[in-house]
């Protein structure tokens, strides 16, 4: 997997205080995307165990109260990013009690594969569907086109 940036510090992706890594590879390709930087699959840098490992030492570290960790892109549901995903929402749920995760992508949840849930059944928010330019409303909260939906997937998390 490939990533363009990781913010250890972030207020504007998912609610309160977050840490938030935007991933390459998009295969939807939506008129009017802010991130068009991200969607070739090699673009940006290489993900790697010790970014990893800084994301999970961020989510702990007591200096910042971060509510959780966001994941865009991109698309973190693109299948180059399955593997990698999995992984890392695997070692926040195991390693960061108390901390929840934010996933944006294009693909509706009716159309994911056992793979892209798995990693699903571990978010706690889910804002899925394209970008749509013509739905564009910059009104909405944290979302960009009023056609994508946000899904609370665990009681009791703010949105």
């Amino acid at each position: 997997m490939h990533y363009h940036v990781y913010h250890s510090v972030d207020v504007v992706n998912g609610k309160g205080t977050r840490c938030t890594l935007f991933v390459s590879g998009c295969e939807h390709a939506c008129k009017g995307c802010y991130n068009q930087s991200t969607w070739r699959v090699d673009s940006g840098h290489e993900y790697t165990q010790a970014l990893e490992d800084r994301i999970i030492a961020d989510l702990q570290d007591t200096r910042i109260v971060r509510k959780g960790l966001s994941l865009s892109g991109g698309d973190p549901l693109h299948p180059a990013n399955v593997d990698a995903v999995l992984k890392l929402v695997k070692r926040v749920k195991a390693e960061c009690a108390g901390k929840d995760i934010w996933l944006w992508t294009g693909y509706l949840v009716n159309e994911l594969s056992a793979e892209q849930q798995a990693i699903v059944d571990r978010v706690d928010v889910l804002v899925d569907g394209k970008f749509e330019q013509a739905l564009y409303d910059p009104s909405l909260k944290w979302r960009g086109s009023s056609n994508q939906r946000i899904h609370c997937l665990t009681e009791g998390v703010e949105i």
